[in-house]
């Protein structure tokens, strides 16, 4: 944001320098140039006026002094001539041929009287000139001419230092706008800066700090922000705090409804005994319920600790575990990945997701069939954990809302809560992975889920 405001007030005062700096230029050089050729005018006329006094007198060997004294003083070159345009002095005579310059343009012009003044500008031997001609004897009939040349160089000269004294103030005014426009940009960005990294420390419960510098409109901003998260706060708590009171509360009731259930089914009548088993296992079901919401609110506390774990150990022990009910459905199951393999996530993470993974695959996988459990390196410095099942699988929209909390496919067996693949999915995020779900190959699901890699020495 600094960046972008600096350019943008370096753009405004690059647009107005141009729009003041040209058009001073140009009438700085317009000023120059008429000033330059009116000063040559007044030099060509004085001239003309002690030529045709010489002329009156005679002394034609005065013209040519004339000619010379002036050429030296102006710095440049001095033709006259007569009323036919013949040269009647010169300070560069070995330049006109024939030694006439009634052809010249400027010459021609004031010989027959189609203006007092001839001015012009032009090059002669790669150099640029300026040259004005008068006429001898002004008001009445031309008895010749007086053309005074001198270089451009000078002029050019004047008017190149013009501008860069331009260039120079513009690039003294862009320098000072910067400083000021940088100090500016930053007591406007830096509340914005702290304003997002508070953003970004907000699922922490970390507050934004009150604003204390910047614009009135960012300051009040920043309170606003402060506030509603002072309030998303004390109501994510609040719903966290309930949930596990709640769930923590009906755990003792459940169980012993289950008791009771238990210490009734020796005194019911036999054809009794099935509905009496239903309700011993929607009791289960929901115990199990408790206990994975229990296990939600745990993984939305802020303050969950991070440990080490080496997968290898973490799946044989879950599927030394599992085994006697897998043995029980007559499904076998795998485990495959490097030895050494070590994750970082939070404390019984790995061991609940897996539990939950290998329960869903167990619910579905048919007789014979096995269970892989699967780990291998993953792009940016992650680790999968696959768990694939033989199990007829999903399609691609139920995949995506299996994770959702309380979803259960419509075939589903009713003994599930709906909450496992959601408890997956807060425990994998809340050690800094993810969880996915992909179609195995053949038939069933791949559950895949990562776990950012821990650095084993060597």
């Amino acid at each position: 944001m600094t960046r972008r405001l600096l350019l943008t007030y370096l753009t405004f005062a690059l647009l107005i320098l141009i729009a003041l700096e040209v058009p001073l230029g140009y009438v700085y050089h317009r000023s120059e140039t008429q000033h330059a050729f009116g000063q040559l005018e007044h030099d060509a006329e004085v001239l003309a006026a002690f030529v045709d006094t010489a002329l009156r007198s005679g002394q034609r060997e005065q013209i040519d002094l004339l000619a010379h004294e002036s050429a030296q003083r102006l710095g440049g070159d001095v033709d006259v001539v007569d009323i036919r345009g013949h040269l009647l002095a010169s300070t560069h005579p070995d330049e006109h041929p024939a030694g006439s310059l009634a052809t010249a343009p400027d010459i021609r012009t004031v010989l027959q009287g189609q203006g007092q003044i001839s001015t012009r500008v032009a090059e002669s031997g790669g150099v640029g000139i300026m040259s004005v001609a008068a006429p001898i004897n002004p008001g009445m009939a031309a008895q010749g001419a007086v053309r005074v040349t001198v270089p451009k160089g000078p002029l050019t000269s004047r008017i190149e230092q013009f501008w860069l004294l331009l260039a120079g103030v513009g690039v003294a005014v862009l320098a000072a706008v910067a400083l000021i426009a940088l100090a500016l940009a930053r007591w406007i960005s830096k509340p914005v800066r702290a304003l997002e990294l508070a953003t970004r420390r907000l699922p922490d419960g970390a507050l934004p700090p009150p604003a204390t510098t910047g614009p009135p409109e960012l300051r009040r901003l920043a309170a606003t922000l402060r506030a509603t998260a002072a309030r998303m706060h004390s109501l994510l708590e609040s719903q966290r705090s309930f949930v596990g009171h709640a769930s923590h509360q009906l755990k003792t009731p459940l169980a012993a409804l289950r008791l009771r259930l238990e210490n009734l089914e020796s005194d019911i009548p036999g054809n009794s005994h099935r509905d009496v088993q239903a309700a011993i296992t929607e009791t289960d079901r929901l115990a199990h319920m408790v206990e994975t919401l229990l296990a939600m609110a745990r993984s939305e506390q802020s303050s969950l600790s991070r440990e080490p774990v080496v997968l290898a150990d973490a799946v044989a022990e879950r599927i030394y575990l599992w085994s006697p009910l897998a043995a029980e459905k007559k499904v076998r199951l795998a485990a495959a990945g490097p030895e050494t393999t070590q994750v970082t996530a939070v404390a019984g993470a790995v061991e609940q997701i897996i539990d939950n993974l290998v329960s869903n695959a167990l619910r579905v996988a048919p007789p014979d069939s096995t269970i892989e459990i699967s780990w291998r390196p993953g792009p940016d410095g992650m680790v999968e954990l696959h768990v694939v099942d033989a199990g007829p699988g999903l399609p691609a929209e139920q995949r995506e809302r299996a994770l959702d909390p309380f979803w259960r496919a419509p075939d589903a067996a009713k003994d599930g809560t709906g909450l496992g693949l959601s408890l997956v999915r807060k425990l994998a995020t809340a050690g800094g992975g993810d969880v996915a779900l992909h179609p195995a190959d053949g038939t069933g699901i791949d559950a895949v889920v990562t776990f950012p890699a821990e650095r084993v020495p060597a």
